[in-house]
């Protein structure tokens, strides 16, 4: 097999192979290490990487496989962290200046489960600035281009994590999701992003712990592949409380799902968002071309309140919490995304607070009753295609101006909202052959289920052009123009690698 077949695999038969000493830790570290320098210039995914311990622990990965000792579930697996999760000894800058030169000395929880696992950690890959927004660019490294068109942008804010994967450069990689982080640049770069319910997977690092709206979850390229990163990080940890224990690896394998038994509900909007017609017009072409397949499919009329007030004042609420003291140190430290989400915090009220909370949970009790006809809920991921990576954020939708920089995420955001599990599942091209992302809702906490729906509905698209993932052709990949980064003075590495991209604000 050459390399390029080889790190086109699934994670899922790479662990398979390395089981069965038909595949070397070292051999596939090698290969993708090589898959990074030859495609991460086009697209700048992959940050700052630590590539000469890597390789230090695929020897070792492999050492043991010879030994015949047990192996993790991720054992020899290369493993791309998102950037704002800690990881020992290896730069993490949360894409902002004030952590330019943050090394830490331990790794988070979720690293440290999946190195445990037997991930080997290779590099991290791009955000926006503190995670704030859709667009994956920052002025630490620079921007995160489309692994289809390097001029458009890879979504956020787990863009890097996406584009690597899309463009084989890693097998695993991570994300996290507050208004739709796992699974916008999931849809935009044609992978599987699943936003677990909250507490299936400790996110040791949200400021406020009792919060639902954020969680950390994977991504992969298939289905299988995702839920493998799952079972290797899900259960109880006392870093996130709202974590319960869990059999993590019963979500190895998704229950086997008869589509034909499926009632299903989908809906364009959710009743409240802002979707491009083009986009409305290819998700019914996608509902017409796979309703056969399911028991029923019919559309849902929703209302759920005030869903975007709502989020505005709980998405403000966790930024205030998180960047107090840097925006009271120095306001312009921070970016206008986070500083603007700052700002909107610091100037509500308690009675904002009290407020939104009870909204949620109105609007979890209102979600509930379309759940009483459907199994499942269909909708668009993103309200429209990728756009230019300069544009900070889609300003407009149909000609209406989107309120805040946020605004047009509300198909991910309204879910988040709900606390359901939702997944990101790629469903071929939109009107501007770009990839199409189906957000699959599950009903409430039934992550298991949701991921069984998923990936039953993932092999029956296999067989449809119209239908199935979309790969982009790396040997077609041009440099951005302008360039995704300006090439300047690396960021101190101090415990790893710069991987050549370090960049001027964009």
């Amino acid at each position: 097999m050459n390399a390029e077949d080889l790190i086109a695999l699934p994670a899922t038969e790479m662990r398979r192979m390395i089981g069965a000493r038909q595949l070397s830790p070292v051999e596939l570290l090698n290969a993708c290490i090589a898959r990074i320098e030859a495609v991460n210039p086009y697209v700048n995914a992959v940050t700052a990487t630590c590539f000469d311990r890597a390789r230090t622990e695929a020897r070792a990965a492999e050492a043991a496989v010879m030994a015949g000792g047990p192996l993790g579930l991720l054992h020899g697996l290369p493993l791309g962290v998102k950037d704002l999760e800690d990881t020992e000894g290896l730069l993490t800058t949360h894409g902002s200046p004030i952590y330019r030169g943050n090394v830490p000395t331990r790794d988070n929880v979720l690293v440290a489960r999946l190195r445990a696992a037997g991930a080997i950690v290779t590099g991290k890959t791009n955000v926006p600035e503190m995670g704030a927004g859709a667009n994956s660019r920052n002025p630490v490294w620079g921007a995160t281009g489309n692994p289809f068109n390097p001029n458009l942008n890879a979504g956020g804010s787990s863009g890097g994590s996406a584009a690597a994967l899309a463009l084989d450069m890693l097998p695993v990689c991570t994300g996290s999701d507050t208004g739709g982080s796992l699974r916008i640049p999931a849809a935009k770069c044609g992978v599987v992003g699943f936003r677990p319910s909250p507490g299936v997977v400790p996110s040791s690092r949200k400021p406020l712990g009792w919060t639902p709206i954020s969680v950390v979850g994977p991504m992969g390229r298939t289905v299988a592949d995702a839920c493998l990163q799952l079972a290797a990080t899900a259960g109880v940890s006392a870093t996130d409380p709202l974590t319960y224990e869990v059999d993590p690896l019963s979500f190895l394998l998704p229950q086997d799902l008869d589509l034909g038994g499926l009632r299903v509900g989908y809906t364009e909007d959710f009743g409240a968002c802002a979707v491009d017609d083009g986009i409305r017009g290819v998700f019914r072409e996608k509902i017409a071309a796979m309703r056969h397949l399911f028991r029923s499919c019919e559309p849902l009329a929703l209302d759920l309140g005030e869903v975007h007030h709502c989020f505005d004042v709980l998405r403000a609420e966790a930024f205030v919490a998180g960047m107090r003291s840097a925006y009271e140190r120095d306001p312009s430290s921070l970016g206008p995304n986070p500083r603007a989400n700052y700002e909107m915090g610091a100037a509500m009220s308690l009675l904002d607070c009290a407020w939104a909370q009870a909204e949620q949970t109105r609007i979890l009790a209102r979600f509930q009753a379309a759940y009483c006809d459907v199994d499942i809920i269909l909708a668009p991921t993103t309200p429209v295609s990728p756009f230019p990576w300069m544009l900070a954020h889609a300003t407009h939708i149909n000609g209406e101006q989107q309120e805040n920089y946020y605004r047009w995420l509300s198909l991910t955001y309204v879910t988040t909202l709900t606390t359901h599990p939702s997944l990101s599942l790629p469903c071929g091209t939109d009107h501007a052959g770009m990839p199409f992302g189906l957000q699959i809702v599950g009903r409430f906490r039934a992550d298991r289920h949701t991921l069984g729906v998923a990936q039953a509905m993932e092999r029956a698209f296999a067989s449809s052009e119209a239908l199935r993932r979309p790969r982009p052709n790396a040997r077609s990949l041009r440099h951005a123009e302008p360039a995704l980064t300006s090439i300047v003075t690396a960021p101190p590495m101090l415990g790893g690698q710069a991987s050549g991209m370090a960049a001027s604000a964009v």
